[in-house]
């Protein structure tokens, strides 16, 4: 499974990476610190999976999500933040996402949950636990 890591802080992505690194059939393939840059970079790497981090400068990893997701219905996107899940901002339900992970939680059990689960076919807005 390629992955795209997109989140504007350096320590969150170094995570993320270290945590896709040792999370079994998962690969980073390329990272992105904006909306912007995480669009360009599935143009150019076609990930399988895409965790999108909501809160960035730029476009916001909701509005980045609705474009990948449309010119890429074929690219999984996980929204990845803090937020409990009753505080989502309304529109990540209709963004394209397939599931919110919280930052807090995340790890490579949950991501294979996750897409075990079938994060990959649906939105599922909930926060999953190790």
């Amino acid at each position: 499974m390629k992955v795209l890591i997109v989140d504007d802080q350096d320590p969150f992505r170094d995570a993320a990476r270290a945590v896709v690194g040792r999370a079994s059939g998962f690969d980073v393939v390329a990272e992105a610190a904006s909306g912007e840059e995480a669009i360009a970079n599935v143009d150019e790497h076609a990930p399988d999976l895409v965790l999108m981090d909501i809160n960035m400068g730029g476009i916001s990893g909701i509005e980045a999500t609705k474009a990948i997701t449309a010119a890429h219905p074929e690219v999984t996107v996980f929204l990845l933040s803090t937020y409990n899940v009753e505080d989502l901002p309304p529109d990540v339900s209709t963004c394209g996402a397939a599931a919110y992970l919280n930052k807090e939680e995340f790890g490579g059990r949950v991501l294979r949950t996750t897409w075990d689960a079938g994060g990959q076919d649906g939105w599922r807005p909930r926060v999953l636990t190790t």
